[in-house]
């Protein structure tokens, strides 16, 4: 019964996966050429660590991540507490938080385009509104100060819905029996939530924050349509790096290199996030 997906999955996910490993160490090129393809060994490994644009998108990609987890998981978190609870139109509300998890990127970045737009954009209007004139328009995503905060925001908007519903799912696998007994021991609202809600949650924190942290350092198509790696290369990330040396400069073999490194440091950060995670028994 399983076999064909494993079929599937073998053809599509891992032979080519197997085989990038193989391309990163020659010169193919995107489009077939008369010259044949060399073995150049560990050479654009060595290019890509002795590039500093590879650094700078490397650093872009880790401080969003750094900032996107807390934004997006913790109001992922924040609303599902809110949402389980015994409410009115309960199942609406749920349906409308989720609405964005299923939109497309690109048109979530052609909405926040608008809503970024200098000098007179929606948003600028609201910060000038709130601060009475004291803050001038704020250039979104022309500013490399603001560039990279920008992206997060619409990222978190857009994405926390999915891990709504992962905390939603674990939310409701507690046991009622365990509140119950917390409550006869005496126990308070936020006891119950630190030594029930929190302990009881504690696979699903893991997951949550291994599988963002994955789509984090995966970031690419906001910086496409809005920044295409810019202002001054403030929102450069690594798969829009590998992608425009594998399509734009026709470098496969260069591009497969970059994917194999980030693939390594994608797993080394998974398995260095579980091990703490285990560790201090979150």
């Amino acid at each position: 019964m399983l076999a064909p997906a494993v079929i599937l999955m073998t053809l599509f996910l891992i032979t080519p996966f197997i085989l990038s490993f193989w391309t990163a160490m020659t010169n193919q090129p995107l489009v077939p050429r008369p010259t044949p393809v060399r073995f150049v060994g560990m050479a654009n490994f060595v290019r890509i660590l002795t590039d500093d644009l590879f650094w700078t998108s490397l650093w872009n990609v880790t401080r969003f991540t750094v900032w996107v987890l807390p934004v997006q998981c913790g109001f992922a978190f924040l609303t599902a507490l809110i949402l389980n609870q015994k409410m009115p139109l309960r199942g609406l509300f749920r349906g409308m938080f989720f609405l964005p998890a299923i939109t497309s990127m690109v048109v979530v970045c052609v909405i926040w385009g608008t809503l970024f737009q200098y000098p007179s954009g929606p948003l600028n209007q609201i910060v000038g509104f709130v601060s009475g004139g004291r803050i001038q328009p704020i250039d979104w995503m022309g500013n490399p100060d603001w560039a990279m905060f920008s992206i997060v925001l619409l990222s978190a908007w857009q994405a926390y819905g999915f891990q709504m519903i992962i905390y939603l799912a674990g939310l409701q696998g507690i046991s009622e029996e365990l509140y119950d007994a917390a409550r006869i021991d005496g126990a308070g609202l936020w006891g119950r939530f630190w030594h029930v809600t929190m302990p009881g949650l504690r696979p699903t924190h893991v997951f949550v924050l291994v599988i963002t942290t994955i789509q984090a350092f995966k970031l690419y198509t906001q910086v496409a349509i809005l920044t295409q790696g810019g202002p001054k290369s403030s929102t450069e990330t690594v798969v829009h790096y590998m992608v425009r040396a594998g399509f734009e400069e026709q470098k496969l073999g260069y591009a497969s290199a970059v994917s194999v490194i980030l693939f390594l440091i994608v797993l080394v950060i998974a398995l260095v996030q579980r091990r703490l995670m285990r560790r201090f028994d979150v």
